[in-house]
């Protein structure tokens, strides 16, 4: 291949990147936007879909029903009615639950037919999510998890690794440690998700045969996330060591922009703090919410994000975030396209 072809070949980029995956979800492109609490709102996730990928609106994150409702009905008219997801997460403490139901309901009221479920099994939700003909995406952290999920009828899951912003889990597993194991052992289309912010880790995701990737803390940034331009700023100038996990010690692991607050967090628990109220307003959502997120306080706060932030660029639109990762992911299949046709004559 001779240098003009080679670029023209890498800067060409499909209108469509076919995938079990994107078939399934009818998108453009391999991508999700996981669910990341208050800032996965209708404006992020529409400027996801209206990208080629999919995003997910964060049932939990909304004070009322009513809040909820809204928000599907103005992401709904973001997208031009195209199809979103709803994120439900369940959580270890039953009680907190009730309101999954709820939303669950409201969300498929309002024609919503895409979710993407978290923590918990989403055995209690499955049977109206799957009389609705609507798709279930379960994300989990263990390959054992992830095969017992497909035993449930769900219909694509997502696999992360220890580099994941948020909650990954108790598994030590990297992402595509991760990977490698459970392909061997589904039938069913899977995304990979953590420490991915950049397009060749997609190509290198495609090409061990995922059918998709999930990501997070490199949108955090974008100009749609709903959060003070200080705190994009901070996150901006993040580089691929600037996150920490904390709370391992109560099987809570939450990896989380390594800020003040976040030090204070690791220090009691060196200290030997072992319980959620010695930890006090340090990991509050609602304190985080206001402070940082609203305010632009980015040293307080819970702030879940993983090393891939070193990759977010600047303060921009999210398609521009997209377009670069689909130029790099073009280019690092290109390479080994090229490299796979060299051996083959050999």
């Amino acid at each position: 291949m001779n240098v003009n072809s080679k670029a023209q070949s890498e800067s060409f980029i499909p209108t469509r990147w076919p995938t079990r995956m994107t078939e399934l979800l009818g998108i453009r492109w391999p991508l999700l936007l996981g669910g990341m609490m208050w800032l996965s709102d209708a404006r992020l996730v529409a400027a996801m879909v209206q990208a080629g990928g999919m995003g997910f609106i964060t049932a939990r994150s909304y004070p009322t029903d009513d809040a909820f409702r809204q928000a599907l009905r103005d992401c709904r008219e973001l997208t031009n009615g195209e199809p979103f997801g709803v994120n439900l997460t369940l959580s270890r403490r039953a009680s907190n639950n009730e309101v999954m139901h709820q939303r669950l309901e409201i969300a498929l009221t309002e024609g919503v037919r895409i979710f993407e479920t978290a923590g918990l099994p989403p055995t209690p939700l499955l049977p109206a999510i799957l009389a609705a003909k609507a798709i279930v995406v379960h994300k989990c952290a263990h390959v054992r998890h992830a095969v017992a999920a497909q035993n449930t009828g769900v219909h694509a899951l997502t696999l992360v690794g220890s580099e994941e912003g948020g909650h990954p889990g108790a598994n030590q597993l990297p992402t595509f440690l991760n990977g490698a194991y459970v392909l061997e052992r589904l039938r069913i289309p899977l995304a990979l998700g953590g420490g991915i912010g950049h397009g060749r880790q997609i190509a290198a995701a495609l090409a061990l045969g995922a059918d998709a990737v999930l990501m997070g803390s490199v949108f955090t940034p974008a100009l749609e996330t709903p959060a003070h331009d200080d705190y994009k700023q901070r996150v901006v100038a993040t580089d691929e060591h600037g996150t920490r996990a904390v709370l391992g010690s109560l099987g809570d692991t939450w990896r989380v922009l390594d800020n003040e607050n976040a030090r204070k967090v690791a220090q009691l628990e060196i200290e030997g703090a072992r319980s959620y109220p010695e930890f006090g307003e340090l990991i509050s959502g609602d304190r985080t919410k206001a402070l940082a997120y609203e305010l632009g306080e980015h040293e307080e706060g819970m702030l879940s994000m993983g090393p891939a932030v070193g990759f977010a660029r600047a303060v921009e639109p999210l398609a521009e975030i997209v377009q670069r990762l689909q130029r790099e992911c073009v280019a690092a299949s290109g390479r080994f396209q090229r490299q796979w046709e060299e051996a083959s004559r050999t």
